[in-house]
């Protein structure tokens, strides 16, 4: 008698998983960086819609949709030794942020206002800061959770806003990151209307330790940025489902971001989330076929630059019903904790899950699950159940927003990992009714 052979579970697929490390690779190596609103993005949702067709996802698609776009141009900036007997100009690892002004084709000088921290900064008067170059050093720490971003990230994300209202020439800041290589790191600040935007530029650690070996308060900082606003041009989310064999259960959303920062080839930030969403998508059908509820995978657009993607996503579907939202957007490094935000009708379900990724090392915290920046308007518009699978991003601001972030910084172990979790609360989800 021949003896049957069972198909694997879903985590056994799972545990051998090559999707994922293949789909960051392909996305990395292929497209590149994909900046929204550009070409480069558009190569990446038709790579994309390629590739999930590929894979055997159904109702793969292309929703488009307008934004405003902003690119980079010539970047340099250059800081006096601030010697007397000997001055020199010494060049800085400069990048500008997104929105930035532009400085005009000629350097724009000024004497340096500097702030130890951005509270420092929010505290002083308009006359320390009026007609200076404000440099804001606001050195961030490392954490598993990934918290001080929201900390430190501050003197990015308000500082430029706040010295235009106070009069400054520009912003220079030190990198809202936790390496001390010479790679600066980008990302975008905003302008309130009514503001005229500032340049505003972000200086490497490395360089941000060098220059405050001397006082810096009596030098002269030589900035020269020359972005663009191209208006509105075109970004777009793809989306791609596993049909469920119950139409009549709402669907599981699991999102990531397309698109980029083009300093590097965003492989962490958010090439390997959609590598993990769609490994997952895939192996949770092991063993048994079609879940229950249809998985409906969100790889958005334009996330980077004002989460246009996940917007438009809630715009578009925030009528139909949704069961439970879950994103990818914090690395490829291993799952550490889970957090839940689920009705109590839904406490058996959470246990299970609870138990099955406690044997992967995986435990719950206190903390309720939020979901991530993707999925976050459709949750707030239609109050849905969410689980966060924390991951750990000790190293996660050493490689984000910079020209580290490539596919060599993958570990495909790791990675793996975040397939084995993710296909295991995939596999409970949509099979319940």
């Amino acid at each position: 008698a021949r003896t049957e052979i069972p198909p694997p579970t879903p985590e056994q697929s799972a545990a051998r998983d090559e999707l994922a490390y293949g789909i960051v690779e392909e996305l990395t190596h292929s497209v590149g960086p994909r900046q929204a609103g550009t070409d480069a993005e558009q190569k990446a949702r038709d790579w994309a819609v390629q590739k999930l067709r590929a894979m055997g996802f159904d109702n793969v698609r292309e929703e488009s949709f307008l934004m405003p776009t902003w690119v980079r141009g010539e970047e340099r900036a250059y800081i006096t030794n601030g010697s007397v007997s000997a001055p020199e100009w010494i060049e800085l690892s400069v990048t500008a942020l997104g929105n930035s002004a532009s400085t005009g084709e000629k350097p724009l000088r000024g004497q340096v206002a500097y702030f130890r921290t951005f509270d420092e900064f929010v505290g002083t008067g308009d006359d320390a800061v009026n007609g200076k170059i404000v440099f804001i050093d606001h050195d961030m720490s490392r954490t598993q959770d990934g918290s001080s971003y929201g900390y430190f990230g501050r003197a990015r994300f308000q500082g430029p806003n706040i010295a235009a209202k106070k009069g400054a020439l520009a912003i220079i800041v030190r990198s809202a990151g936790t390496a001390d290589h010479d790679h600066p790191h980008t990302g975008n600040t905003n302008f309130e209307a009514g503001v005229t935007p500032i340049p505003a530029a972000a200086i490497s650690n490395a360089d941000a330790d060098m220059i405050l070996t001397d006082d810096i308060r009596y030098r002269e900082i030589e900035l020269i940025l020359t972005p663009k606003n191209l208006g509105q041009t075109k970004s777009g989310n793809v989306i791609a489902e596993v049909t469920g064999t119950n139409a009549a259960l709402p669907p599981v959303l699991i999102a990531c971001h397309l698109d980029s920062w083009d300093l590097g080839t965003g492989a962490i930030d958010d090439a390997s989330g959609c590598g993990i969403i769609a490994a997952a998508a895939t192996h949770a059908q092991s063993g048994f076929g079609r879940p229950k509820r249809t998985i409906r995978l969100l790889w958005a657009g334009a996330e980077e630059v004002g989460i246009w993607g996940g917007k438009d996503y809630a715009e578009k579907h925030g009528a139909e019903p949704h069961a439970l939202a879950m994103e990818s957007d914090f690395g490829a490094d291993r799952v550490w904790a889970v957090d839940f935000n689920l009705p109590e009708s839904a406490k058996e379900l959470q246990n299970s899950m609870t138990l099955q990724l406690a044997l992967l090392g995986i435990v719950p915290r206190k903390d309720k699950a939020g979901g991530g920046a993707d999925v976050g308007p459709i949750i707030a518009k239609q109050g849905l159940g969410v689980i966060d699978l924390q991951q750990d991003g000790t190293r996660y601001f050493d490689i984000h927003h910079n020209a580290t972030d490539t596919f060599d910084r993958i570990d495909k172990e790791q990675l793996r990992q975040n397939v084995i979790a993710w296909t295991t609360v995939l596999k409970f989800v949509a099979n319940y009714e």
